[in-house]
C-alpha cells in the first residue's frame, strides 16, 4: 500500500512539475494575458509523460541502483517506512502546492532509516572507543576501531554528494534559464 500511495503522490506532484512550464509556456503563446489558471492541452500531456518515460528508460536504472541499493541497506520493512513517509511528504507539499521533487524526499527518508539503524545498532558509541577498557592491547584497540567503522551503515560519500546535488541545481539551473531567456530574446 505505501508503494502505490507513492507511486499516486509521486504523478500528483512530479508529472505537475514537468508538465506546468511547458503549459505556461504554451499559454503565453496562445493568450494575449498572462492567466493565473490555464487549461493544459492533451499533446503538453504527452509530452510530459514521454519526458518523464524518457528519463526513467535512461537514468532510471542508474538511479534506482544508487537509492535502493548503495546508500544504505534497504529491506522490506525499511523500504515501506521510507515510501510511506515519502508519499505523505509530498502528498501535503502537493497540497500546499509546494513544488518539491519526490526522488529528493524519498532520498531523505532513506538517510532517515540508515541513520536511524546506525544509532539504534551502535546506542552507546563511546563504548566501542579503543582505550575505554583497562588493559586494552593495541591489537584490541585497533580491532575495536575497525568495528567502530563497520558499523556506519551509510554511505557518507553520498550523503555529501547528493547534498551538493540539492545546493547546486536550483543556482545552477536558474543561472542556465536566465542565459537561454537572453538568448532567446536577442533572437
Amino acid at each position: 500500500m505505501g508503494v502505490a500511495l507513492l507511486c499516486f503522490a509521486h504523478g500528483a506532484n512530479d508529472v505537475a512539475n514537468a508538465v506546468g512550464p511547458l503549459a505556461a509556456i504554451v499559454s503565453t503563446f496562445s493568450a494575449d494575458q498572462i492567466e493565473a489558471k490555464v487549461d493544459i492541452p492533451f499533446w503538453v500531456m504527452l509530452i510530459g509523460a514521454g519526458g518523464l518515460a524518457l528519463g526513467l528508460l535512461l537514468f532510471g536504472p542508474k538511479l534506482i541502483n544508487t537509492v535502493g541499493e548503495k546508500i544504505t541497506k534497504l529491506n522490506a520493512p525499511r523500504a515501506y517506512c521510507v515510501a510511506l513517509a515519502s508519499a505523505i511528504t509530498v502528498l501535503i507539499a502537493t497540497t500546499l502546492g509546494l513544488p518539491v521533487s519526490s526522488t529528493h524526499i524519498a532520498i531523505g527518508g532513506i538517510f532517515g532509516v540508515g541513520f536511524l539503524r546506525e544509532a539504534l545498532e551502535n546506542p552507546n558509541k563511546r563504548r566501542l572507543m579503543p582505550g575505554h577498557r583497562i588493559n586494552e592491547t593495541a591489537d584490541e584497540a585497533f580491532a575495536n576501531l575497525q568495528s567502530k567503522l563497520k558499523r556506519k551503515l551509510v554511505r557518507r560519500r553520498f550523503v555529501l554528494s547528493i547534498a551538493a546535488a540539492w545546493v547546486i541545481t536550483v543556482p545552477a539551473s536558474a543561472a542556465l534559464s536566465a542565459a537561454l531567456f537572453s538568448t532567446l530574446r536577442l533572437l
